[in-house]
């Protein structure tokens, strides 16, 4: 018999244990390892159990044993200090408060498809997730004040398991909202906070909103699988990354006008103040936008902009952060779709008019696809400033999308780059917490930046010591895997004695664990197979293996490539030194991470925004062995790993592969492997070590989310919240801005560098001497306050291209009838060999983020 409808009883616990409720109820514990230790306590056996989720284990827990633990003194007494560091966490003062500055913003919004936070909540398929994330929890430590907003996908990500062939089987289960640590954000009545959207058909998208505790970070989830919904409606948020088109137009709607309508509720209902910044997290909740310029334009007791003015406004407010260096990895949606949704009687945001949000979205630039609505460039458009998450990501995603500006060098395209970083409390394993404390670190387990002084106070052995010890966790963890895969393959336990046996925590580990889209390569290493035998083979030097892996449900290629390494994993001759673990996710990552002495990443250069998994390993005393792409590229400094010399410019991908996979097998051998075995008396590898060290000391706090959301606060939110503070004050800086902007667009036709001459060296110039640029120009209806008028210099390249660009002002010297004006500067050679050097007039005002913002220059005919 199956039941007809399903709900938890929520358990009650005794007075004295009222903490325990606080405790499970905010997601802090997930990475304060002494809050785990308190429910531990309760039953070792079933915390294991259910897989270290307070909430169910509070609900497995039976009666008896409450009664008891109400009335032992040593339990609650470490219940009440876990209480109190969780009190002094959430209302002590932190970083934001002493150091962020008057420019910060009060609130700031920060919107992304998943979060990857516990994998008690798996709400998360990826890097995309896990980074926000670790944005939230390192926001909370540092006392930003960040409310994340996002959507309840009643499915989650999918589950992954294999075939006895070895491919990729996935499974949806259905979350309870009431076994997973989320509240449910109700009226002052009690009756449950909902959020409307109107959409074609008729009925409107009704959602509820849950809410996640993050530390200090209130995270908002919205969720349309709700009674008063038809079901394709309830269906909106059923599983992360799923359906055709238009469920996924759907998911963004919710996301980004539900979204923002969700926040609005949540000050309503709790006082938190509204946001001053909006910080969207890849192009899914590019709508936040048009629904801000719903607001300002036509919403109920708004102050009834027109667009233009609304526009400039939301955009001063609004960060925008592109994670993909690939087209196929942007949402695009047909233009009629989009056009069907905004364009009708029921539009979800009603008011605004349908052809500027169609024009927003549009690849209206040279090798665009007109038929398309780019939710990438959509979020350009939206917001003042945006970045890519590396700085070779940025320089990636300003050559992407330069057709967006076309009159501007890929140097000056306005894409900036906040590199990624990684939640330390949460990645670096318990045990190198406990080394510190011993050593008399002040830290804990919100707290990492104690940690890189001790570096140099650890004795060499007691290093290896500890990385044998992760190893061995590691092992123990792969093997009961293992058993549960093999088990669910349909292998007999008859068939799976070995795995007792399998990896060895004496031996090189080597892990390998990430999405399987193509450009990442999972099977690089099996481009000679032959040659990876030896090397996991190897009598004196063996290597093994650790792989781990999902395919997105739909690429039947990805799920290709995980059966090739699953079936070269499962020869008999291999399988204790390679192995596939099935479903990764964070339960996994944890003790992966710290377990691998070298953190493989092999992508098709550029294509890896930024890879984070090898900063985790590096955090825990992982060599990292990379193409240099992402992160590596900018912090790989010869010592801290090893680079894998990438075959750029070689079209035949075959020969490409062929070529950096025999540069990974010449690495491994003789250089990575050869250190790992290359042991002193105390059977400690010496160079090995230091190379450790010297991971830890220069990696460990440049690669940490804490410094990643710094950085957000000082180059993204603070100058938005001061541009938007500008604008908003009575709304004149952004009507004056608005009218502004359509006035030097109708007037640029006009403005012209009608010739430059200069004078102070001759046809053989001398470092030290002064150049002298005269520009005579014509502004048409533009006054010389409107523009700027720069010399550009540098270093000429081929076709006189100008390379390590310097950009000096102009002023006005003399001023002529018909609005003409000659300005004048003076440029210092300190530099000997070629020189070359230019003109150009772009447009000024205070307002402006970027010189290139309105795509605007004009330069010498």
């Amino acid at each position: 018999m199956r039941a007809i409808r399903r709900f938890t009883v929520r358990p009650v616990l005794p007075e004295p244990l009222a903490g325990l409720a606080t405790l499970a109820g905010n997601l802090r514990w997930s990475w304060h390892p002494e809050t785990q230790d308190v429910f531990r306590a309760i039953d070792e056996r079933l915390w294991t159990g259910v897989n270290h989720d307070p909430v169910r284990l509070l609900g497995a827990v039976g009666r008896e044993r409450l009664d008891e633990l109400a009335g032992d003194q040593a339990f609650l007494e470490r219940l009440r200090v876990a209480t109190e560091s969780l009190d002094h966490y959430l209302h002590g003062e932190r970083w934001y408060a002493r150091k962020a500055g008057a420019d910060a913003p009060r609130s700031i919004a920060y919107f992304s498809p998943e979060y990857g936070i516990t994998a008690v909540l798996p709400q998360y398929s990826g890097g995309l997730g896990i980074l926000a994330g670790d944005h939230l929890k390192a926001s909370s430590d540092l006392g930003i004040p960040v409310v994340g907003v996002g959507l309840f996908y009643r499915h989650g990500y999918f589950k992954q398991s294999l075939s006895r062939e070895g491919w990729q089987q996935e499974t949806y289960p259905v979350l309870d909202p009431d076994e997973l640590p989320l509240t449910l954000l109700r009226e002052a009545d009690g009756s449950r906070a909902i959020v409307s959207i109107d959409l074609p058909g008729g009925q409107p998208l009704l959602a509820r909103v849950f809410v996640a505790h993050v530390g200090r970070v209130p995270l908002l989830l919205l969720d349309s699988d709700i009674e008063e919904n038809p079901q394709h409606y309830r269906d909106v948020t059923d599983r992360l990354y799923g359906g055709n088109s238009e469920h996924r137009l759907r998911q963004e709607l919710l996301l980004g006008v539900g979204g923002v309508r969700a926040l609005r509720v949540y000050s309503r209902i709790t006082g938190a103040p509204a946001p001053e910044v909006f910080h969207t997290n890849e192009g899914h909740a590019g709508f936040l936008g048009i629904e801000r310029i719903r607001e300002l334009t036509v919403g109920e007791g708004g102050p009834g902009l027109d667009f233009d003015t609304a526009l400039e406004v939301s955009r001063a407010g609004t960060v925008f952060t592109t994670h993909t260096p690939v087209p196929a990895g942007i949402d695009r949606f047909p233009r009629e779709l989009v056009q069907q949704y905004f364009g009708g009687e029921a539009s979800p945001t009603p008011g605004v008019p349908v052809d500027r949000v169609l024009a927003l979205g549009a690849e209206d630039y040279e090798s665009g696809d007109a038929a398309v609505f780019n939710m990438a460039v959509m979020g350009f458009r939206l917001a003042q400033r945006a970045n890519g998450v590396s700085q070779l990501h940025g320089h990636v995603s300003r050559g992407m999308f330069n057709g967006l500006w076309p009159a501007f060098d890929e140097a000056e395209v306005p894409i900036g780059s906040v590199t990624n970083g990684v939640h330390g409390p949460t990645w670096i394993a318990r045990e190198i917490f406990d080394l510190a404390a011993e050593l008399g670190a002040d830290v804990d387990g919100d707290d990492t930046d104690g940690l890189w002084p001790l570096v140099d106070r650890i004795d060499g052995k007691r290093l290896w010591d500890l990385k044998r010890t992760l190893r061995g966790k590691l092992v123990d963890d792969a093997r009961v895997r293992l058993a549960k895969s093999s088990a669910k393959r349909g292998f007999a336990p008859a068939e799976l004695g070995w795995i007792e046996t399998a990896l060895d925590p004496d031996v090189l580990t080597i892990g390998f664990a990430r999405r399987v889209p193509s450009y990442k390569r999972l099977t690089l290493m099996l481009r000679d197979p032959a040659r990876l035998k030896r090397l996991l083979l190897d009598p004196e030097r063996p290597i093994q293996l650790v792989i781990a892996g999902k395919s997105h449900p739909a690429d039947d290629g990805g799920k290709k490539l995980i059966q090739e390494m699953v079936r070269f994993a499962d020869d008999p001759e291999l399988r204790h030194r390679i192995v596939f673990l099935p479903n990764y996710d964070i339960a996994m990552a944890q003790p992966l991470y710290p377990g691998c002495d070298v953190w493989l990443n092999n992508p098709l250069r550029p294509y890896e925004a930024c890879g984070t998994s090898g900063m985790k390993a590096a955090l825990n005393g992982g060599l990292n062995l990379s193409i240099l792409d992402g992160w590596w590229d900018e912090w790989y400094d010869g010592n801290n790993g090893w680079a894998i010399p990438s075959a750029d410019g070689v079209d035949d991908q075959d020969r490409r592969d062929d070529l950096e996979a025999t540069a990974l097998y010449e690495l491994i051998e003789n250089e990575v492997a050869p250190r790992f075995y290359d042991v002193d008396e105390q059977g400690v590898p010496t160079r090995w070590v230091e190379m450790l060290r010297h991971t830890l000391k220069s990696l460990g706090p440049k690669v940490l989310a804490t410094r990643q959301v710094r950085d957000y606060v000082r180059e993204l939110y603070a100058p938005a919240a001061q541009t938007s503070r500008a604008l908003n004050s009575d709304y004149t800086g952004a009507r004056e801005l608005s009218q502004w902007k359509q006035h030097v667009r109708g007037a640029w036709v006009s403005v012209r560098v009608e010739h430059v001459d200069s004078e102070g060296v001759g046809d053989a110039a001398e470092v030290g001497a002064t150049l002298s640029v005269r520009a005579y120009v014509a502004l048409g209806d533009l006054s010389p306050d409107d523009v700027e008028v720069q010399v550009v210099h540098g270093r000429p390249g081929v076709d006189d291209d100008l390379l390590d660009q310097v950009t000096s002002s102009m002023h006005v010297s003399e001023s002529y009838e018909g609005n003409r004006h000659r300005f004048d500067a003076d440029v210092q050679l300190d530099r000997s060999g070629p020189f070359g050097y230019t003109v150009r007039v772009v447009p000024r005002n205070e307002s402006l983020a970027s010189v290139a913002e309105l795509g605007l220059v004009s330069t010498p005919a």
